[in-house]
């Protein structure tokens, strides 16, 4: 239509957006912020981008450990760290002094006071509600050792509840009652039930904590362990892949799967739907799925074609490291898990993932793990501590208490990291701490934090842990 043709009215509207859009199309206009733009102190946009940290790297596609070194590291970790279990490894039956230490030693009955989401100071009474809920007392004698398989993205829970419990009555984020997550697919073995029947303790590789009864779903071990075997298979290397929506299958419609999930593809044939959708445009994978009497089947799924998958782990090189660790820069932090997220030592435990390299879940575990390689940090003077934080390599985990960084590069001579985190706290030109609200993944300079007014964050650090040949 010819603007000649539109009432007078219509014809300025037009000029005037033709205006504005040639206004943001003109190079003088800033969409984009910056490269030089302070986001934070000491933290420029262009840091924002994993190439900025790979381009200060020689060799950043040499491999740190190949199959066979990450093989090596695995069965290690798996016989040296204590915090690790070897599901496929328990007895055939289990006695119950084992099964009562495991509930016991991740549902301590609390002892601190604890607030409800209204703010309400939790009374004993509800205390003794929840240790009730344990039903330690029906754990038998010997009970066979039960085997399932996860078919959602599940909380791991210290009771079985969903009952939220804060250290503060102002506080309404951090759940001292969420552990972790489980993931699809994962092996697990169930050792006991809830008073009201809806949650299973259960023990994984990296966790034991209380869990949804219906997250799982019982089977043969024989057949579980063999599906986490199973060739060719697809691993998750974004931050999350989904499957497409599927009204035909809803049990495998838009399941969720973490960074460093495996699953096998399917063997189906490329020209015959599935699902009512072409397979050719996507990757036909197996999911676990869980039947109407709570056992254990496999039913074909699609993950897009866009989906950040790869058809093998991913080399371990310094250069994926920061690729990876990237993914999940901006993403808000959830304490175990939570808000369909990940805590600190969750974010590290899903980036080593990637690359089917196995370490503990929680930071006291992570920091003084013997499969890793240790530098231990105390009694360590601050001169000595920045020599080896300078030494420190792309991929290096640092450890203060309760809080994991992995190092992402030196620049501006000091140590940046990437980490999931509440804040951090610097000292201003007056001498004042301030502190700086960040609750998610971030990219930070290490030197110049603060843990209070008078202790540098670096002399808190009590070791960096490293994956080395």
């Amino acid at each position: 239509m010819k603007q000649r043709n539109l009432p007078a009215a219509r014809r300025g509207w037009l000029a005037g957006s033709l205006a504005a859009w040639l206004l943001l199309a003109s190079p003088g206009f800033a969409q984009v912020p910056a490269p030089d733009r302070e986001v934070v102190p000491g933290v420029v946009e262009a840091q924002l981008s994993p190439q900025y940290w790979i381009d200060r790297l020689d060799a950043p596609d040499a491999l740190i450990l190949d199959a066979e070194g990450i093989a090596a590291h695995n069965a290690d970790m798996q016989r040296l760290e204590p915090a690790l279990h070897d599901v496929e490894g328990l007895p055939v039956t289990l006695e119950a002094e084992q099964v009562r230490a495991w509930i016991e030693g991740a549902s301590p009955r609390p002892t601190r006071t604890l607030y409800d989401e209204a703010g309400k100071e939790g009374s004993a009474r509800a205390v003794d509600r929840l240790v009730a809920a344990l039903d330690l007392d029906a754990i038998p004698q010997t009970q066979v050792t039960r085997y399932a398989m996860v078919v959602r993205r599940a909380d791991l829970r210290t009771f079985p509840t969903h009952l939220r419990v804060f250290s503060s009555p102002d506080d309404r984020d951090i759940d001292r009652f969420q552990e972790s997550a489980l993931f699809p697919g994962m092996p697990v073995a169930v050792v006991h039930r809830s008073r009201d029947r809806r949650w299973l303790f259960v023990v994984s590789q990296t966790y034991a904590a209380w869990t949804e009864a219906d997250a799982v779903a019982f089977g043969d071990k024989a057949e579980i362990f063999a599906y986490t075997r199973r060739i060719p298979y697809l691993v998750v290397t974004g931050a999350r892949a989904e499957t497409v929506y599927t009204p035909e299958r809803p049990e495998v419609s838009n399941v969720q799967l973490d960074m460093g999930v495996r699953v096998p593809l399917a063997p189906w044939p490329d020209d015959q739907p599935l699902n009512g959708q072409y397979p050719g445009y996507g990757h036909a994978v197996e999911l676990p799925v869980r039947q109407d009497d709570g056992t254990l089947a496999f039913a074909p799924a699609l993950i897009p074609r866009s989906a950040d998958v790869a058809n093998d782990y991913l080399p371990l090189t310094r250069a994926n490291l920061i690729r990876q660790a990237f993914k999940f820069l901006g993403e808000r932090y959830g304490w175990g898990h939570r808000y369909n997220a990940r805590d600190c030592s969750g974010f590290v435990s899903e980036v080593y993932r990637s690359f089917g390299l196995l370490i503990p879940r929680n930071t006291s575990d992570q920091s003084r793990s013997p499969g890793l390689d240790r530098i231990a940090m105390e009694g360590i003077g601050h001169d000595r501590r920045l020599e080896l934080l300078r030494e420190a390599d792309i991929g290096d985990l640092l450890y203060i208490p309760g809080h994991v960084m992995m190092v992402l590069g030196h620049a501006n001579d000091d140590v940046y990291v990437i980490h999931d985190t509440s804040g951090m706290s610097l000292l201003g030109d007056d001498g004042q701490l301030r502190r700086y609200r960040l609750n998610g993944v971030v990219v930070t300079p290490l030197l110049p934090k603060m843990s209070d007014a008078t202790t540098a964050t670096v002399d808190r650090i009590t070791s960096i842990q490293r994956v080395r040949p």
